[in-house]
């Protein structure tokens, strides 16, 4: 597939609603948005915009109420929730605010984790564990526990777990939003590397200086897209809502 013939990710007319004590919660409303392989795209807005609902429509954790989502030529609603699952441990790489790293294994069990569920061989998972732990600098640290680690080193595995994969897509979901800024920086290091390596990565941020680093920022409000690529209207809807944006 070439980047010019068709995006990479393609939504047309995505909707979600939730449903709660007789109470709709619309999520998101009608968002139409492509991305091409090897984009860096950011997307920012206020809590409670529907960042993270968007996040977890494209890594198939959850699917819309309304729309529909093209995902490398295919049609996700078409796709068998086994083929959902392949794609999702083989195509996706999740980076979390909260790490999401299990307490009883260590590092190393916690990035080789995602690789025994593809039935890959020990040798093959090994040289794919220490290869991203040490594009991470945690390979020093393989055989700790989460618990012995700061939480710089924690995100740094969670990287490190993210693309052990090799996945076409990374989502980051607010990657720098526990740490502090010298840590964040340099978890958003680490993603402007995957990017220049040719990853396709979309970053859930509230923080204008990480929104910058990317090649395209999507700004969402009340589960729409208000701003691209700078669009005045979009800033002035977000000012008006007291999300502050920085040239």
């Amino acid at each position: 597939m070439t980047t010019s013939a068709q995006p990479l990710i393609h939504l047309d007319g995505v909707t979600k609603v939730f449903f709660t004590d007789e109470v709709e919660t619309h999520a998101l409303a009608g968002i139409h948005l492509e991305i091409k392989s090897g984009e860096y795209i950011a997307i920012a807005g206020p809590s409670g915009c529907g960042k993270s609902t968007l996040l977890s429509i494209l890594g198939l954790l959850d699917s819309p109420t309304e729309g529909r989502y093209v995902l490398n030529g295919k049609e996700v609603a078409d796709l068998p929730l086994s083929e959902r699952a392949r794609v999702r441990n083989r195509e996706i790489g999740f980076i979390f605010q909260s790490f999401n790293l299990i307490g009883d294994l260590n590092v190393y069990e916690n990035v080789e984790l995602p690789l025994t569920y593809r039935g890959m061989k020990s040798a093959e998972r090994k040289e794919r564990v220490m290869a991203a732990l040490e594009k991470v600098g945690m390979a020093h640290r393989a055989k700790h526990l989460p618990s012995q680690l700061s939480g710089g080193q924690q995100q740094r595995v969670a990287v490190a777990r993210a693309v052990a994969g090799s996945p076409s897509i990374l989502l980051a979901d607010e990657p720098t939003g526990n740490l502090d800024s010298k840590n964040g920086e340099a978890v958003m290091e680490l993603l402007r590397e995957l990017h220049r390596e040719g990853a396709t990565i979309c970053m859930v941020t509230h923080d204008p200086r990480y929104a910058r680093h990317a090649d395209r920022s999507i700004h969402l409000f009340d589960g729409r897209i208000v701003e691209e690529d700078g669009s005045k209207r979009g800033e002035k809807e977000l000012e008006d809502s007291g999300f502050r944006i920085e040239h």
